[in-house]
Order: structure tokens, then sequence, then C-alpha cells
């Protein structure tokens, strides 16, 4: 992974770090659908890998907690037909995963409506308020 946010000289894993296993696609591919085992599915474990630093594993683990098996992280791809389109399909989605939870969170600075919105705002409500009162019966007068 390139250098970013979360990880200023990039993260490298690796090879063999990272698990594969093929199995069997489902979905359409005729003749071939039942001989070809083109279902690949990436696992890393994320507590053990020395392609993250505490901080990062720390980061990463927390953000991820729903996805994980303990502390392995999977993920697979099918949405090709050849097996190695797959390998490549999931090595890019682990990449994407690492590179989003890798990141620190932006801190939000709060901030005051302007007050152009907040004249628009009540500019909006009595605009709003005139068409419900036009909606009213007409008065006695």
């Amino acid at each position: 992974m390139a250098p970013g946010p979360g990880a200023p000289r990039g993260l490298r894993v690796p090879a063999g770090e990272l698990t594969e296993q093929f199995s069997r696609s489902s979905g359409p591919g005729g003749q071939h659908v039942n001989t070809a085992d083109s279902r690949v599915q990436l696992s890393l474990d994320l507590g053990t890998t020395t392609a993250l630093d505490e901080d990062q594993r720390r980061r990463v683990i927390g953000r991820l907690a729903p996805r994980l098996s303990g502390t392995v992280l999977t993920v697979s791809a099918e949405e090709h037909r050849s097996q190695h389109r797959n390998r490549t399909a999931a090595r890019r989605r682990l990449t994407e995963l690492l590179r989003e939870t890798v990141m620190p969170e932006a801190i939000r600075r709060p901030t005051k409506p302007t007050r152009a919105s907040k004249r628009r705002r009540l500019e909006g409500k009595r605009r709003r308020a005139e068409i419900k009162r036009r909606r009213q019966r007409p008065g006695a007068e």
C-alpha cells in the first residue's frame, strides 16, 4: 500500500503472512463451473502481522471487529471466472480495507451556522407558514 494518512511509510504485507483458499464459485460458468476452483478467500491475521505497528494494529482491529474471526480478517472474491483475476481482486479488496481503517479518524471541529444560513432558514419557514395560512378557509370579512 502506498504511503498515506496513518501509514506514512506505506504498508507492505509479506506474502508468507497471507493465506489463500480456493473453492468453487457460485453462479453461471457453463461446463467450466464444476471443474475450476476460482473463488478466492484471502486471510490475514492482524494480531500477528509484521506490516502494522501497535497503534495501527489497535486502530484496524477496533474498526474491523465485526468482520474479524478472532484477529483474522478474511476477504473473498468470486466475481471473475478466472482464479488469477479473483486473486487480484481479493488482494485489491484487502488493500482498500486496510487503507480505510489504518487512517486516523478526522477530528470534527464544531462550527456554528452563518448569519446568512440562519436568515435563509427563517425565510423558508416564513414562506412555508404563508403557504399554509393561505390554505385556510376565508374569514368572515
